[in-house]
């Protein structure tokens, strides 16, 4: 199922015992552009902390009373390594994070989860993957801090990321929405982040190897909705690429 990450900005978290706060925002990668950890704000329970809860503790989200169910214990939660969640997430913390739960991590394989396309929840399957001596450097952005930036086409600006799409099997991001406003007043757009060719932290843009005039000309985002599969491949077949979901059928 397809989502809008601002829609579910104060989603309740109901972990095996009880309310642990609501989802306040989302860290996501920039290689496989896919959220890492969901920030609770925990309100009354630990007062002044956040944690961050990984979709490999994600069981159910329940749309009709805004919430998702999270597969630990608020002992467990409360136990967790701290964030200071101003300060970039470093790959050291997610070590001890990851070292915490046992989860396998995600960076110690060619897959968007290590050696699956999504978070596989089965411990019964992570084996010798559940660990991985990697000291590769931590790519986490916030997608607070990411809303807003400048949309580059190849021959100029032509809008900022408004929101977010993604995907709550694999908790992949599958598009950023891009609002046309100072261009085409009122048009909405969907990016893929496979045509996003760079992001620029510093000048806060993402740069995509598309024209202004194809993104003027693309199907339009409409408010409130969200693309059906047939929307997708409409969208993709006028741009010329392949959609991602063919991507993730073909053998690793």
């Amino acid at each position: 199922m397809l989502v809008q990450a601002e829609a579910l900005k104060g989603y309740k978290l109901h972990s095996l015992d009880g309310d642990i706060g609501s989802i306040n925002e989302f860290y996501f990668d920039d290689r496989f552009w896919a959220i890492r950890y969901l920030v609770a704000n925990t309100g009354n329970w630990l007062t002044g902390r956040k944690v961050l809860i990984s979709p490999y503790s994600l069981n159910q989200i329940s749309p009709t009373v805004e919430e998702i169910s999270v597969q630990l214990t608020k002992a467990q939660i409360e136990a967790s390594p701290s964030i200071n969640t101003e300060e970039p997430v470093s790959r050291q913390f997610e070590d001890s994070y990851y070292g915490y739960y046992d989860y396998p991590y995600y960076w110690g394989g060619p897959s968007m989860w290590g050696y699956y396309p999504y978070p596989e929840r089965n411990r019964g399957k992570w084996g010798a993957n559940a660990k991985n001596d990697s000291v590769e450097s931590s790519h986490l952005r916030s997608t607070r801090a990411v809303t807003g930036y400048h949309l580059l086409a190849s021959d100029g600006e032509i809008g900022h990321v408004e929101d977010f799409v993604i995907d709550d099997e694999t908790w992949a991001i599958r598009y950023l929405i891009v609002a046309t406003t100072d261009f085409w007043p009122g048009k909405k757009v969907l990016i893929s982040p496979q045509w996003v060719e760079k992001v620029s932290w510093e000048e806060s843009e993402v740069v995509v190897d598309l024209s202004r005039a194809m993104i003027k000309g693309a199907p339009e985002c409409t408010d409130g909705s969200l693309p059906s599969r047939d929307d997708e491949t409409g969208l993709y077949g006028y741009y010329n690429r392949a959609g991602y979901w063919v991507d993730e059928l073909l053998p690793a």
